[in-house]
């Protein structure tokens, strides 16, 4: 048997595992499919914060503490989404660790004593177990808590726990069209989300901010995005989407209560962008790595104030643009002097972390934990972005 060979029988072994795997004995189960390679692996998944990888437990097996993402080669290979060999002792590679596009986090593999960090087959062979993997951690979460338990470094309040069940993953890609989402603070949301979905060659972007704090906010911001989900489903137009939050805001509440938010409809084989904009701040277009405008078209009433039906704003994509949304608590975010973080650096560190090639995913980490450290103590508001890059440069980037 040759050693892909060997590889290929791990990898079989561990999916009819998986069947039957509760989430808990995920690491176990990794090992016992690599124990006849003499390989031995440690999970490791990204906190909510993006800040440090944790390590899954593994009963009988000491836990490693976890690794900062700023400060460790682990941590390198997490933010460019490439394989790197530590030469230990003992030796070792990390391997990025992905649902589709979603990062996930790391698998820590330990060859055999004197196998070679660069042997094909060994890289390969941890290809295909750390994209089972991933697969296994995303399908595996919803079926108990250890899951989630191992992601989080404090408890999360209810408005948070409820939010983060209805948000999709933080990143998505097709061959031609990325979209990431970040979402601080993580533990304590207000009313902000964000959505998106594919449906055939037409993406839906929806970025939301929900008045208010907490979980009435939450509350209000949750409902706007079912009720705009129930009606892209039932085949209704961008401004359909719109009419049917303001009604189930307005047939929920009668405290005037509202949600501003940008919802989009981007045409991937023509670059045609449709938007509306319902009281929210204007998306930025990044042409060739610079920020060419901000889109102030599709102007309407917050959703939830009935008012006009407002306008469709249109705008034409090149190929390469990237398209940021974003709400107020990234540019109002002050620092100790008052100083607002603004939209002038905002813009301008997009440009400088999209122009240094970093995946989208890392383009917006990097950005919130920018607008977290200008913050004087924790944030006041939710901070929220969605990015869309149109190339498929940028989509390879997000495949290990």
């Amino acid at each position: 048997m040759t050693a892909t060979d060997a590889w290929r029988r791990a990898l079989a072994d561990l999916l009819a595992r998986a069947h039957r795997l509760p989430p808990d004995e995920l690491p176990a189960g990794v090992n016992a499919a690599l124990e006849p390679l003499g390989v031995t692996a440690t999970i490791y998944l990204v906190d909510a914060e993006q800040r440090d990888l944790r390590p899954l437990p593994e009963r009988d097996r000491p836990t490693p503490a976890p690794l900062p993402i700023d400060a460790s080669l682990a941590g390198r290979a997490f933010t460019q989404i490439e394989m790197r060999a530590g030469q230990g002792p003992p030796p070792r590679l990390w391997v990025p660790i992905v649902d589709g596009t979603d990062r996930l986090g790391l698998l820590e593999v330990f060859p055999p004593p004197g196998t070679h960090l660069a042997d094909e087959a060994l890289r390969d062979g941890c290809r295909l177990i750390s994209g089972l993997v991933g697969h296994l951690v995303s399908s595996k979460t919803p079926y108990g808590d250890v899951l989630h338990r191992a992601r989080r470094s404090r408890p999360m309040e209810v408005s948070a726990e409820l939010l983060w069940q209805l948000l999709p993953p933080l990143t998505f890609a097709t061959p031609d069209t990325a979209v990431s989402a970040l979402l601080e603070p993580c533990y304590a949301v207000g009313g902000d989300a964000f959505d998106y979905a594919l449906d055939g060659d037409r993406i839906a972007l929806a970025i939301l901010d929900g008045v208010g704090h907490g979980l009435p906010a939450v509350l209000t911001t949750s409902v706007a995005l079912a009720a705009m989900r129930a009606a892209r489903r039932a085949g209704a137009d961008l401004v359909g989407w719109a009419e049917a939050v303001d009604s189930a805001i307005t047939g929920q509440w009668q405290d005037a209560r509202f949600v501003t938010g940008v919802l989009a409809e981007f045409e991937v084989p023509t670059g045609m962008l449709r938007y509306v904009n319902a009281g929210h701040p204007a998306p930025l277009l990044l042409r060739h790595g610079r920020t060419v405008r901000a889109l102030d078209g599709g102007r309407r009433l917050p959703l939830g104030l009935l008012g006009d039906r407002g306008e469709v704003g249109r705008t034409r994509l090149e190929p390469g643009d990237r398209l940021l949304l974003h709400t107020d608590g990234m540019t109002e975010a002050r620092d100790a002097a008052g100083e607002l973080f603004g939209l002038a650096r905002l813009a301008d560190l997009a440009e400088r972390h999209i122009a240094s090639g970093l995946p989208s995913a890392e383009t917006l980490r990097r950005l919130s934990h920018a607008v977290a450290e200008h913050q004087d103590g924790p944030l006041r508001d939710d901070a929220t972005l969605l990015l869309v890059e149109w190339s498929p440069e940028a989509t390879a980037r997000l495949v290990p």
